[in-house]
């Protein structure tokens, strides 16, 4: 359609002729209210940023040591899982110091008893793996798509002896 008579229609309607494809042969164009597709426009990018702020959340860590006292442990247990339910990604490290290196499966029972007591509120991103002196492992919070997968398949507590090969 002509230009001229589809700018006449837009006028007709109280709408605008917007120029949706201006390199197609021949351009495309739309009639439509440009300030309500700007109005939307704008929402629809205010909430892909507001999901972009969730989704990009910091990841905390938690440092554990193999003789870790009671309380201390109860402690830092209660701020990972403050973490969690804050929505954000915790890493776990227990480093050994000098001679602890010998008796690394107190560190890795550390580290599942951890496991163990957040079970409820997060998921297990990353399995409990040595990486040079120290044992890391990442927990997420759970979330209605992950809470249906591990229904389905239960993820299975690593032993002490499987995880040192």
């Amino acid at each position: 359609m002509p230009t001229r008579e589809a700018l006449r229609l837009a006028i007709e309607e109280g709408l605008d002729l917007v120029e949706i494809s201006p390199n197609a042969d021949p351009p495309v164009c739309r009639i439509m209210d440009f300030g309500k597709f700007r109005y939307e426009e704008s929402i629809r990018l205010k909430n892909v940023r507001k999901q972009a702020h969730v989704h990009n959340r910091a990841v905390k860590e938690v440092k554990f040591h193999a003789n870790i006292a009671e309380h201390d442990y109860e402690y830092k247990v209660n701020h990972v899982q403050d973490f969690i339910n804050k929505g954000h990604k915790v890493k776990l490290s227990l480093q050994f110091r000098g001679r602890e290196n010998a008796h690394r499966e107190i560190g890795f029972e550390v580290i599942n008893r951890v496991l163990k007591d957040c079970a409820e509120t997060c998921v297990i991103d990353m399995e409990p793996k040595m990486m040079g002196r120290s044992i890391v492992a990442l927990l997420g919070p759970k979330t209605g798509k992950l809470t249906s997968q591990l229904k389905k398949e239960p993820k299975k507590d690593m032993d002490a002896d499987d995880s040192l090969n």
